[in-house]
């Protein structure tokens, strides 16, 4: 079978035999065009056949994918880099490619996390980068320090107990983030912070709406965690965007309408580099978003007998903004000290105290706390036997000695009042088993998306014969291509579309001659 192939202007015949896949078909193009191909740490040079608007994969047959005498295959050169990077999400348990080339590995740490907020929308605050290994990265040092190669893989840890937090945060589901916040009021007012950004970066405009309700703001930097508040030196830079700065680099038109429409400071806030998000959309290339942003700024706020620039406008907000806040500083003493925790709080100082970044989910932080209590209440319960053996000793042997003869009473132990109090001293008012049962409940599987069982043809239900042959040929094609004939009817049926040029019916075509394949391979 001859067919022609177009490549860089050109248009060469080959023939081909039946059976030979693409991959053969490629092999021959190369070898006629001289073409030089690789593939390495650093990137990618390849061949990419088309036909009918679908890309031909390396396994298929021509034969099979409708391809005739004299057909036209387009070739393609092309060229891709590899990531320099792969950084591991055990939230989303997704491998997240970091792109660039040797010159990244020159990079800082801090500039390495900048890079992973923006591709998975954490604040930089929020995890700490790591090994493998575990090895910690701080930010200060080079990549070079730690030895890395080309696509090496790290690893991102976020706080104990906030990895069910961050990954209903990003499914956007308001009552369920509820269950998650903290009782300290500190590390609430971060946490809210938080599910704002990560709401502005995904697009959730119901759970932006509803943390705003409760006196987040937009232009409100989201901070350092509570723990580190001592730590400003060593801070990232980052610490100091806000939610609509993560709304501006993601390209989310409708975030930032919202957060403009509720607070129009948000159109002059700026970022730690003193870009404002009009600058962050140029930036980034968000057209829609800076031909809005731009028509705001632009535009006239009307009063009753006068009419302001928005920038005048805002200027003068901002001035009220800041009276407001003064003036709630002068009443209320606690707002003018310089941090917030207290002694006795925790402390989290990179390479000193005990990393309190290591993705443990809230069920083993709660077991690992009821696990110390009934250590300690064993540990109590043991020296208050032993000290009651002995005091019992002591007792009988005085009273042996006085009133021989007479039995000695003597108090009962209260186990279940230690134990009790064991529990509230530890987690207040409720005790470990009404936290267990109100943070982990059994999780029931939400039902299929659609019902695999239809009816079957009555020619093919009418003996027992006829249903045994159906479901044995069923379950032998499950066992030996690991798929339901469903899903694989599924997958010919997506390779098939691929192909745009054809009507719908050749598509289909294509798809049956996919199947029958897979089956006469078997």
């Amino acid at each position: 079978m001859r067919v022609f192939v177009a490549f860089d202007g050109l248009c060469e015949s080959f023939d081909i035999l039946p059976g030979q896949t693409v991959r053969d078909v490629k092999q021959m193009i190369k070898d006629n065009f001289h073409l030089q191909l690789s593939d390495d740490k650093q990137g990618r040079r390849f061949l990419e056949l088309q036909f009918a608007g679908g890309v031909l994969r390396d396994e298929w047959v021509l034969t099979d994918v409708g391809i005739t005498v004299c057909s036209t295959i387009k070739c393609f050169l092309k060229e891709e880099d590899k990531p320099a990077l792969y950084v591991y999400n055990p939230v989303t348990k997704e491998k997240v490619p970091i792109m660039g080339g040797i010159s990244l590995l020159t990079a800082t740490v801090s500039r390495l996390k900048t890079l992973i907020s923006q591709k998975c929308g954490f604040p930089v605050s929020v995890y700490c980068l790591r090994t493998l290994e575990g090895k910690d990265l701080y930010n200060c040092n080079n990549l070079s320090d730690y030895r890395l190669d080309l696509g090496s893989t790290l690893r991102i840890d976020v706080w104990d107990g906030w990895k069910e937090f961050l990954h209903v945060c990003i499914l956007g589901h308001k009552h369920n983030i509820q269950r998650f916040l903290s009782r300290e009021e500190a590390i609430l007012r971060y946490q809210q912070r938080t599910a704002l950004y990560l709401a502005a970066h995904y697009g959730h405009l119901e759970l932006a709406e509803w943390l705003q309700e409760r006196g987040i703001r937009a232009d409100e930097a989201v901070g350092v965690h509570p723990y580190r508040e001592w730590c400003s030196e060593t801070d990232h830079p980052d610490v100091a965007k806000c939610p609509v700065h993560a709304a501006a680099e993601a390209g989310q038109l409708l975030q930032l309408k919202a957060f403009i429409l509720r607070n129009v400071l948000c159109l002059q806030c700026q970022n730690p580099l003193g870009q404002t998000p009009l600058r962050i959309c140029m930036r980034h290339g968000h057209k829609d978003c800076v031909l809005y942003l731009v028509m705001k700024i632009w535009s006239v706020v009307p009063f009753k007998n006068i009419s302001f620039p928005m920038l005048i406008y805002i200027k003068v907000k901002k001035w009220l903004f800041l009276a407001q806040r003064k003036i709630s500083v002068t009443k209320n003493l606690k707002w003018s000290v310089a941090f917030k925790t207290r002694a006795g709080d925790t402390l989290a100082i990179d390479g000193f105290t005990e990393p309190k970044m290591s993705t443990r989910t809230l069920r083993g932080l709660h077991q690992d706390r009821w696990r110390k209590v009934t250590q300690t209440y064993n540990n109590n319960h043991i020296h208050s036997s032993q000290t009651f053996a002995s005091t019992a000793i002591k007792l009988h042997a005085i009273t042996q000695k006085e009133k021989p003869g007479q039995m000695v009473l003597f108090p009962p132990v209260g186990k279940l009042s230690t134990i009790t109090t064991l529990k509230r001293n530890e987690f207040g008012q409720n005790s470990m088993d009404d936290m267990l049962q109100s943070n982990w409940r059994a999780l029931v599987p939400l039902p299929p998306v659609s019902n695999s069982c239809n009816n079957l043809p009555r020619n093919l239900t009418a003996t027992d014969q006829a249903i045994f042959l159906l479901r044995s040929s069923l379950e032998s094609f499950s066992k030996h291509t690991g798929k339901t004939p469903r899903e694989h009817a599924i997958q010919c049926l997506g390779l098939a579309s691929e192909f745009k040029e054809k009507p719908w019916l050749q598509q289909l075509a294509i798809a049956r001659m996919l199947a029958k394949k897979t089956i006469y391979n078997l």
